[in-house]
């Protein structure tokens, strides 16, 4: 790939990722093993001085690039982004108010745009013979021809099919294009976090996204957010267990589709309900996948040993996410038996830390609030296990 840092140069159109289950900014594919979001800079800090102990449950911290909207002689809007070389005047950089301001949208516009999503492709790939699902999806999401489609369940337990993605993802994408449109001009250069695509080895990735710790807002919180966060804890599995669930995909070997659901489904859930929930996770719609249960608890137990060793960190919104893969291997006499899962902390916006820069609060010993959610799950997960 040719690095261009010039906003007329070509560059790499981005697509939505199709795996994102949580969160509400847009996280978007760059390549097949690195997906980019949106820069806030207490997120960036995170991660250029992350203790060496957590860097095996983060994603790989790839560096920063520049994107931008582009129009097409036909007035289609792409975003494109431009690896960073070097600083060449003001960027736009996300902070918690335009956080605010893209979740505000997505919550008023139910469709999450005010333009059809056929003009939202890519003219970059308009003509290419082979397009992804992702493009394929911008181009016209009537005329998506979906290998592996999706259910999704609502409030009331009703399922409806979806196609080969998981709505949600798209959502904030179009809630995001809504806004750098309405808000900024169209070459308004803004910078985004590179991040290992942390699914990117799985052919049918499983995705469990919780929400951890019993305390949610940031020590810069505004009173009307710090008592919005806190009523959503004290009403939801995030005071009794130390998390919620705020996002899910479970590949249905049977059905050859994704059970999705979303955080409005994880606020609703007692601590019963959570247990089943996570139940379902690791059922494939045909039998329980006993097997992953004791590499999830191997790698849940390496996790709360490391964050028993950070004194001084608090992880306050960050979510935890558990990966297996829905496409089982079959198994030979000369195959390794070893089960292939994934446990990574991400989304670090509220992260502080001794030493952050311009921090006026700092705590003493680890996070009380996210070890008491790994306990928790590792509990309950021994419950489940002992049960089968």
């Amino acid at each position: 790939m040719v690095v261009q840092d010039s906003v007329d140069a070509p560059g790499v159109p981005l697509e939505p990722f199709l795996h994102q289950v949580g969160g509400h900014l847009s996280v978007m594919k760059y390549d097949e093993h690195t997906v980019c979001k949106p820069l806030i800079s207490r997120e960036q800090r995170f991660y250029e001085s992350l203790p060496l102990a957590m860097k095996r449950f983060t994603p790989q911290y790839k560096g920063t690039i520049t994107v931008h909207l582009r129009k097409d002689s036909r007035g289609r809007l792409s975003l494109v982004a431009t690896p960073l070389t070097e600083n060449r005047g003001p960027f736009t950089v996300s902070t918690e108010s335009a956080a605010v301001a893209i979740w505000q949208t997505l919550q008023e516009s139910p469709g999450g745009g005010a333009l059809p999503l056929a003009q939202w492709q890519h003219p970059q790939l308009a003509h290419s013979l082979t397009e992804s699902p992702a493009t394929a999806l911008l181009r016209s999401e009537l005329h998506l021809k979906a290998q592996v489609p999706s259910l999704v369940e609502d409030a009331n337990g009703n399922l409806t099919e979806k196609g080969s993605f998981n709505p949600w993802g798209l959502r904030c994408h179009r809630a995001h294009l809504h806004r750098l449109c309405a808000e900024y001009p169209e070459n308004q250069r803004h910078r985004f976090l590179l991040l290992e695509n942390v699914v990117s080895q799985y052919k049918h990735p499983c995705i469990l996204d919780l929400k951890m710790g019993t305390r949610q807002h940031g020590d810069d919180a505004s009173e009307e957010k710090k008592a919005r966060h806190m009523r959503k804890c004290a009403q939801s599995t995030s005071a009794h267990l130390g998390m919620r669930i705020c996002g899910m995909q479970v590949y249905q070997s049977d059905k050859k589709h994704f059970l999705c659901k979303d955080k409005y489904y994880g606020r609703k859930l007692s601590v019963e309900g959570f247990r089943q929930a996570l139940y379902q996770f690791l059922h494939d719609g045909t039998r329980f996948r006993t097997e992953l249960l004791e590499p999830i608890q191997r790698q849940l137990q390496a996790l709360l040993s490391v964050i028993r060793s950070q004194s001084s960190y608090r992880f306050y919104s960050s979510s935890l996410l558990i990966i297996y893969d829905g496409q089982e291997t079959p198994q030979t006499p000369h195959s390794s038996n070893i089960i292939k899962v994934d446990v990574r902390m991400i989304d670090f916006a509220h992260t502080t830390y001794k030493g952050s820069w311009n921090e006026h609060t700092t705590y003493d010993g680890p996070d009380p609030g996210y070890i008491f959610g790994l306990e928790n799950l590792i509990q309950i997960l021994q419950g489940i296990h002992e049960g089968q």
